[in-house]
């Protein structure tokens, strides 16, 4: 993703995490992690709460797995010989097919950020990784222009939940069933943030 250059002002610091956590989901659900990402997981703290617990059994997953076997499990679940597992678009989730209105309706939005898919990258703009990634820099301020509210209603809310839910009971997962419960546990907190007045 192409970035424009850094709103001025201060972010909320709630919003700084909401940010970093939108993040970390974009990019996992990206590629793979590597090594390092895999141990500064491992060192992530939860608490009791239902997003503490969510940040504890990442960092359960983390400690079981390693770069080479979290690798084979991205493969299996989002590229597959021929397709993967899951298929994380909004438009397949809205519509059951690729590149409908959904991915429209969202590269208009994009359109209106001045944000654009970095040149060489395949994915279309309505991979959830993609907009976890939005998610985040509109939270920290990065994108001009628009609102992390209105852009999770408009295009998180509706699928994203059971993208995630998905992922979490996908067979091939293992690290990526407790990606799968913090993302949906971020998208049911956010829900939850959304419908009050």
């Amino acid at each position: 993703m192409e970035r424009p250059g850094l709103a001025t002002g201060m972010v909320d610091p709630l919003d700084r995490e909401r940010a970093r956590l939108f993040a970390l989901l974009g990019r996992l659900l990206s590629a793979p992690p590597d090594a390092d990402l895999l141990a500064r997981i491992r060192g992530v703290q939860g608490d009791a709460t239902p997003f503490g617990r969510s940040l504890a059994g990442l960092a359960e997953a983390a400690s079981r797995t390693d770069s080479t076997r979290v690798e084979r499990e991205y493969f299996a679940l989002f590229i597959g010989v021929g397709r993967g597992e899951l298929l994380p678009y909004a438009s397949y989730y809205l519509t059951g097919f690729l590149h409908e209105r959904p991915l429209a309706e969202l590269r208009a939005t994009l359109a209106t950020l001045g944000i654009a898919r970095a040149e060489g990258v395949a994915e279309p703009e309505d991979h959830l990784g993609f907009c976890c990634e939005v998610m985040a820099g509109l939270l920290e301020g990065r994108f001009r222009g628009g609102e992390a509210g209105a852009f999770f209603i408009r295009h998180l809310a509706p699928w994203a939940g059971r993208c995630f839910a998905d992922l979490e009971g996908a067979e091939a997962a293992g690290f990526y069933k407790a990606v799968g419960a913090l993302g949906r546990t971020a998208i049911e907190i956010e829900q939850a943030a959304a419908a009050l007045p």
